[in-house]
């Protein structure tokens, strides 16, 4: 008999083992806490352990794996150079022109393909989506080829019969910024213009109704309706452009792959590469790294200042 209450007892141990840890999920106090720990670790692993420690390196001069000796801010001295003067002039204007072509025509493209009435809309929608999904390498062996040097390339060609003369398209700053902002156009659009039509199906019916009542115009309902209220999307799709603006590399890296005469597309990111990769210089790799946060950050905490995002709702 004491037998058989024993044996009952050990039974009785794996399911209240199993009891208990379906506590712990259920639990409203640890649940939460469960279902973000997958996030929560590759944080730490992926990104605030590789950030400190790039702090770190960028005060060292780094000869080998665990071989490093302090050398204070002499890495950061060191970016007072015209390379990286010039990598930041073309990360800005790269993301200006970024900013001033993708929001107004992915803003379009959306209220556009909205429309109830506009036959096809789904077909338009894939069609400006796809670009999203092609390798930035492909996708810049295409327009390697469209925008050759020579004169048997499709642009050339074309400007040719034009009665315009040839363009060397990556000898030049001007056309090399023009083709690196074309490419990431062409392949950025739809990401964003999907962005814009999330925001667009969110904002009632009813709104665009009352104002019909009222005797407003399309032009006046855009206005005053549609813009206020993609707002949030608007903020959040400039924040976006201004981080793939400052840590484009794939860009540059497709158009001069080895050698850019004048450092045409010469980038903040492009420049990390050369220096901590190519010239093994991590410590040097690691300080343009650190500034290159600080700067994305200062902009984007400006601007969200700016556009009131840190005001408190009464």
């Amino acid at each position: 008999m004491t037998k058989k209450v024993a044996d009952s007892k050990e039974g009785n141990v794996p399911s209240k083992n199993i009891q208990r840890i379906k506590k712990i999920f259920y639990s409203q106090t640890l649940a939460p806490y469960i279902f973000i720990l997958p996030f929560l670790l590759s944080f730490l692993i992926f990104f605030l352990y590789p950030t400190i420690n790039t702090f770190f390196m960028s005060f060292h001069e780094v000869l080998g794996m665990g071989n490093q000796n302090f050398i204070g801010l002499t890495n950061y001295q060191r970016l007072f150079n015209q390379n990286f003067y010039e990598a930041i002039r073309t990360n800005t204007l790269y993301t200006i022109f970024l900013i001033i072509i993708l929001i107004p025509l992915s803003m379009l493209f959306a209220t556009l393909l909205n429309l109830k009435y506009l036959k096809g809309r789904n077909f338009f929608k894939s069609a400006l989506f796809v670009p999203a999904l092609t390798s930035i390498i492909v996708a810049g062996v295409a327009f390697r080829l469209l925008f050759g040097e020579m004169e048997t390339a499709f642009v050339n060609s074309i400007l040719i019969r034009l009665g315009f003369s040839a363009k060397q398209w990556t000898l030049n700053h001007d056309t090399g910024m023009f083709l690196m902002v074309s490419l990431a156009s062409w392949k950025m659009i739809g990401i964003y213009m999907i962005y814009f039509i999330s925001g667009l199906q969110a904002i009632p019916e009813e709104l665009y109704e009352s104002a019909e009542i009222d005797g407003a115009n399309t032009i006046s309902k855009f206005t005053k309706i549609t813009l206020p209220l993609l707002k949030p999307i608007s903020i959040y799709v400039l924040t976006i452009l201004i981080f793939d603006g400052y840590r484009m590399f794939g860009e540059s890296f497709v158009f001069w792959n080895e050698g850019m005469p004048g450092n045409i597309g010469l980038t903040i990111v492009r420049y990390i590469y050369q220096q901590a990769f190519q010239r093994n210089n991590m410590g040097f790799g690691s300080a343009i790294g650190i500034v290159l946060l600080a700067i994305v950050l200062t902009i984007n905490l400006i601007q969200l200042r700016f556009f009131g995002v840190f005001k408190k709702e009464e």
